[in-house]
């Protein structure tokens, strides 16, 4: 059985629920957090899914974010080989993983409205394959591919959304990345078998605007692969079931970098100078998101047996509805 847990809200009732192709399927488990739920254990939650509930109208539910807000986001940056060669890297000689991290407060709905704050005019969007950690660890680990399914419970659709007019000219990673709904995750959260863990290699990511696709690639070209980053993200941080790690984008992204000589040249300017012809190149990119404008990202196996679901959002300003 092929485990797409959901979680949704119906009425003032959050459940967890089994996607299958007649719908969503309530399942008696009582967890409130998504470590709960994988503390369960995989053949536990299969149990459960044996005696799922009729399936509901999908009309009559919201859908709901099936990592919860105790989670740790860690991230992963410029990760795919023509995302790091638009970004003037060579993959070939990069030698280590860019890391950073967002607030667990910007984790929001795969469906709904992402909120442009009213400071921010450069918002990006990235999707991202997103591994969902299944093992509590403390200190580094000797992660293989042999041994990776003690480690990664699943797997999820993350969008990645940046206010790249905070994160650029502050330097502040974090804080671009880290404001209210800037973390839209899911709406499926797969759990993978043992054997299902060398479809992380396989899985093709879409992202499109107002109908027109920005982003699409194949996981199979991430420069670090899962057990790489994991294995070197232990090194510094510990791990909780239910913590996730953002594994990356492909290109495609809003942001435009300059090239090499254009940098060299902009920093012999004042800083004020600086940033502020970046903002005005930048502004007149028409790939950032504005009010109205609607978003959606789907990741699926190449096979077709693994269907991450589908995110929807439409972009709002702060205040207005």
């Amino acid at each position: 059985m092929s485990l797409a847990i959901v979680r949704f809200s119906l009425g003032e009732d959050i459940q967890w629920g089994l996607k299958d192709t007649d719908g969503i399927k309530p399942l008696n488990i009582p967890c409130t957090t998504t470590a709960a739920l994988i503390n369960m254990g995989y053949t536990a939650i299969s149990a459960a899914c044996d005696t799922a509930q009729p399936a509901l109208d999908e009309t009559a539910l919201s859908l709901l974010s099936p990592i919860t807000a105790d989670a740790k986001v860690m991230c992963q940056g410029a990760n795919y080989r023509q995302h790091m060669l638009d970004s003037g890297m060579d993959p070939d000689a990069k030698a280590f993983n860019m890391f950073f991290t967002k607030s667990s407060a910007s984790i929001f709905s795969p469906r709904g409205e992402i909120i442009r704050p009213a400071h921010v005019q450069l918002l990006d969007y990235e999707v991202e394959l997103t591994l969902v950690l299944g093992k509590k660890t403390c200190g580094e680990i000797q992660i293989t591919a042999e041994n990776m399914h003690e480690y990664v419970a699943g797997i999820c659709i993350g969008n990645d959304i940046s206010a790249r007019d905070v994160q650029i000219p502050q330097m502040q990673f974090h804080k671009g990345k880290s404001y209210r709904t800037f973390c839209p995750m899911g709406p499926v959260l797969y759990l993978l078998r043992r054997e299902e863990m060398q479809q992380l290699n396989n899985m093709q990511l879409s992202l499109s605007v107002n109908g027109k696709i920005r982003q699409q690639d194949c996981s199979a070209n991430m420069v670090f692969k899962p057990v790489v980053t994991i294995r070197e993200y232990s090194q510094i941080a510990d791990f909780n079931p239910g913590d996730v790690i953002m594994t990356g984008t492909p290109a495609g992204c809003a942001m435009a970098l300059p090239s090499a000589l254009l940098i060299r040249m902009a920093a012999l300017l004042p800083e004020k100078t600086k940033w502020a012809l970046f903002h005005k190149k930048q502004l007149a990119r028409r790939e950032y998101l504005q009010p109205g404008d609607t978003m959606e990202c789907s990741i699926k196996s190449l096979d077709g047996k693994i269907d991450l679901g589908t995110q929807v959002h439409r972009i709002i300003s702060a205040g207005v509805a």
